[in-house]
Order: C-alpha cells, then structure tokens, then sequence
C-alpha cells in the first residue's frame, strides 16, 4: 500500500503516513495500489486499474458482492456468470468456449474459493467487492 500524497510505501493498518503526516486515502498524487503517479482528476490508475476513487465515492449500485460473485462461480461458474458479474468479459467468454471440456467448471471452482476467501477481491473496474 502506498500513500497518496507523497507515494511512499505505508503498512495497510496504519492510519497516517508517518512520511508525510496524510490520512491514507488522503492526496491525489500517487496510486495507493502500485504507488506510480496518477492524474489528480483521473477515476483509475492508468498503470494497474485500480479504482481511485474513495470507497465512500464509489455508489453503493456499482460496488459488487462477494458472496454473489463466490456462489455464482461455484453453481453456474462453469459458464463464466461469475465473470460477466465482475465485469472480466474476456474471461468469461473463454469459459463458455470452454465448458464443453470440463477445464471451465474446475477454473471457476477454484475462482469461486478464491473469491469467498478474499484473494480476488476487486471487480474489472477495480472496485473493491463488498462483504
């Protein structure tokens, strides 16, 4: 995690920078994602697509749930739903073409834990998924 103001590397539980004395979240300089330099008007990290905006920003409609995404990746997975819900339409393309092999319903099981357990934790605009 980096700071947004000076782009300094920060620990994701501190509540300031100790580098510059912001709040994180606070500044408009830096990505808090990859740490590059951001444009203080953009909406999305040009270099990683994290979404830049401020959680309380972001609209409660366009910030997707974890637990849709997990349980359509394990029941319906096999033809990429869970994808198309996220907003990866690529991926989820690949597996309809692929659900004829089986290899699909495995990649989505395997998304579907993955999600529920946190590690794919952000939709393709990079938004955050909500508990």
């Amino acid at each position: 995690m980096y700071c947004r103001n000076c782009g300094k590397e920060v620990d994701p539980r501190a509540a300031i920078c100790v580098g510059c004395g912001y709040r994180l979240g606070d500044g408009e300089n830096f990505c808090p994602n990859c740490g590059n330099t951001t444009s203080n008007v953009a909406d999305i990290c040009l270099s990683c697509g994290f979404s830049l905006k401020r959680q309380e920003e972001i609209p409660e409609g366009e910030r997707k749930s974890k637990l849709a995404a997990g349980l359509l990746a394990l029941f319906l997975g096999g033809f990429g739903i869970h994808n198309f819900y996220l907003g990866f339409t690529g991926k989820g393309v690949a597996q309809i073409l692929l659900s004829c092999t089986g290899i699909s319903s495995i990649w989505a099981f395997v998304e579907g834990i993955l999600i529920l357990c946190g590690k794919i934790d952000k939709d393709a605009k990079g938004i955050p998924l909500t508990d």
